[in-house]
């Protein structure tokens, strides 16, 4: 779908070296937007750049661990030179420390970083990026998961973060009303075509997540897990004016596959 409203609009993309993230980009970019993608590789980002000029050559790269908050408002007032302001915020791409694991045989060293590594590259480029969100307004779109919502064996510590992801998509839509900046999120399950996917099932098949995970791709009632680009359809049109009365919402983008866990 073609959206005429990104055009001559900032819009960077956290966590966009592939995935999810760099297929938003490619959407964006190819609807107008002036696109920046970030990604803790120079190398990765350096190749996905090369894609999005062969759409459109408004696009650059700016490296940088969004985990860290220096590094997050490094990262945001890069994309606000380009033309004084930030129009879209998606966050993507947020790799957790720790793998799906048992709480049991999680050890207390792995709590805190499997907590933060998924919390905070979420909330820091948020937080960094609003000065510049509150020139124009615009739209802020964080990929959260559906182990938010569905009890999930392994996802303890993932499913809490994206309870809170999904409460805080809540109360940041409501304070940024004032600025007229919407916020929503997009929770996802298993999804193809992405680095989770390829870190899932590329290790040999016998670790604990692929097993996992394994369970849930042949639960889908449409025979396959969603793909990256689907995903990014969801998050494109959140950004774009079509969602105009849309915000504090979170859409999960499953399949159809309401489980309750296993």
């Amino acid at each position: 779908m073609q959206y005429a409203d990104f055009e001559n609009k900032v819009a960077l993309i956290t966590g966009a070296s592939g995935g999810v993230g760099l297929s938003v980009a490619k959407k964006l970019a190819a609807n107008g937007a002036t696109v920046i993608i970030n990604s803790r590789s120079p190398e990765n980002g350096r190749q996905a750049l090369e894609q999005l000029r062969s759409i459109s050559q408004k696009v650059d790269f700016v490296a940088g661990d969004c985990g860290d908050y220096a590094a997050a408002v490094k990262v945001a007032e890069y994309a606000a030179r380009i033309n004084g302001g930030i129009d879209v915020l998606v966050i993507a791409g947020v790799r957790g420390k720790v793998r799906p694991t048992p709480f049991a045989e999680m050890s207390g060293a792995d709590l805190v970083p499997a907590f933060e590594s998924r919390l905070f590259a979420r909330i820091f480029p948020v937080h960094a990026a609003l000065p510049y969100l509150r020139v124009r307004g615009g739209a802020v779109v964080i990929l959260g998961t559906d182990a938010a919502r569905h009890a999930t064996s392994g996802e303890s510590i993932i499913g809490a973060v994206g309870a809170a992801v999904i409460l805080m998509t809540k109360v940041l839509a409501k304070e940024f009303a004032r600025w007229n900046i919407r916020v929503n999120s997009v929770a996802l399950t298993l999804t193809s075509g992405t680095p989770s996917w390829d870190r899932i099932f590329g290790v040999g098949g016998d670790n604990f997540d692929a097993k996992l995970f394994g369970k849930l791709a042949q639960r889908f009632p449409w025979g396959r897990a969603p793909t990256a680009d689907e995903v990014a359809r969801v998050a494109v049109f959140l950004a774009s004016s079509e969602t105009a009365q849309v915000t504090g919402q979170t859409i999960s983008v499953n399949g159809g596959l309401s489980f309750g866990g296993w």
